[in-house]
C-alpha cells in the first residue's frame, strides 16, 4: 500500500478545512471504508491523503413524525436494528439487509453507498422509490438534492469539490418492498433489484430498478399503470410488462439482458403484492 497521510476530523468545520488542502484527485474520502480500503490495498487508487469521516457527529438516526433522517456515517447494522424501520419503511429495511454480511454492515454506511453510486447498489433503488433527499454540506454552504438528481453514474455523483454527504432524508414512511436476484444469496452483487413504494399522501406508486448501467432508474411509465394501494392482477401484469420493456438492461458476466427482463417482470409483481399487503404506516388508506 502506498504511503499517505490520514486525517480524522471530529467536526464539520474540521472536515471542510481538510478538504481545502491538497490538489484535486489527491484526497480520498472514507466513511465506512468497505470499498476504499480494498482499493487502497490493491493500489487501484494512490492518494496523498485519506480523510476519515467516522469521528464526525453524523452517526445519527431520527424520526420526526412520518419522516426519517439518517446520518451519512451511521453504520448500516445500526440502521437495520432500529425498532421502527422494519414496520414503517419495510423496503428500506430489506434493502439494508441485502448489503453484504453482518460484519460488513457494521462498517458500511448509507453515505458511502451513495457516494460510490454503483449500478448494482441495493440501496439506491429503494432511496429512489422513497423519494429520498441528500443533505450536502460544503465549503460554499449547504444544499439538498433528490437522490434521482444526485446519482449520475458509477462513482459519479452531483457532489462538487469540497462537498460531503451529511445525511439522507426520507420524507414519509411508506408501504414498500425491495426484492433482488443473485447467483449466490450472500456476499454477491444483485443481477436485478426491484424497489417499490406507495405514497399515502400522493396516492401513487414509485418503482425503481437496480442492476442497470450506468445507474439505477425510476420507471414512471410503469408507475402510472398501478392504481391505489393494492393494484389488481391486470394492473400488475401491465406494469410488469412495461418495466420489462423500458429498463435499459444489458448482458454481462452475471446475467443476460433477456434473463434480466424476465426477472424484473417477476420481481416487480411480487414486490408490489408484498408492499400492498401491508397497512399504511400512518393508517391512511
Amino acid at each position: 500500500m502506498p504511503a499517505f497521510s490520514f486525517v480524522q476530523p471530529s467536526t464539520t468545520d474540521e472536515a471542510l478545512a481538510a478538504l481545502r488542502q491538497g490538489e484535486p484527485g489527491e484526497t480520498v474520502i472514507v466513511a465506512g471504508g468497505t470499498d476504499a480500503l480494498f482499493e487502497l490495498e490493491s493500489r487501484r487508487i494512490p492518494p496523498q491523503r485519506v480523510i476519515s469521516l467516522r469521528h464526525l457527529p453524523w452517526r445519527t438516526l431520527s424520526w420526526a413524525g412520518e419522516s426519517l433522517r439518517i446520518g451519512s456515517t451511521l453504520p448500516l447494522r445500526t440502521l437495520e436494528s432500529d425498532p421502527d424501520l422494519r414496520r414503517r419503511i419495510p423496503g428500506l429495511w430489506q434493502a439494508v439487509r441485502a448489503v453484504g454480511s453482518v460484519a460488513l454492515r457494521h462498517r458500511a454506511t448509507l453515505g458511502g453507498n451513495l457516494g460510490r453510486s454503483s449500478p448494482a447498489s441495493d440501496l439506491v433503488p429503494i432511496l429512489l422509490a422513497l423519494d429520498g433527499e441528500v443533505d450536502i454540506v460544503g465549503i460554499q454552504g449547504e444544499r439538498s438534492l433528490p437522490v434521482d438528481q444526485f446519482v449520475r453514474a458509477s462513482r459519479t455523483t452531483a457532489l462538487g469539490p469540497g462537498e460531503l454527504i451529511r445525511s439522507i432524508a426520507i420524507p414519509e414512511a411508506r408501504p414498500s418492498a425491495f426484492l433482488w436476484q443473485r447467483v449466490r444469496p450472500a456476499n454477491d452483487i444483485s443481477q436485478v433489484g426491484v424497489a417499490v413504494a406507495y405514497s399515502p399522501t400522493r396516492k401513487e406508486w414509485r418503482i425503481a430498478v437496480g442492476g442497470v448501467v450506468p445507474r439505477p432508474v425510476l420507471l414512471p411509465q410503469a408507475e402510472r399503470l398501478l392504481s391505489g394501494p393494492s393494484p389488481d392482477a391486470a394492473e400488475l401484469r401491465a406494469a410488469a410488462q412495461e418495466a420489462s420493456m423500458r429498463v435499459p438492461f444489458s448482458t454481462d458476466r452475471r446475467a443476460s439482458e433477456a434473463y434480466r427482463r424476465q426477472l424484473v417482470a417477476i420481481l416487480l409483481q411480487r414486490a408490489v403484492r408484498a408492499a400492498g399487503s401491508r397497512p399504511s404506516p400512518s393508517g391512511a388508506p
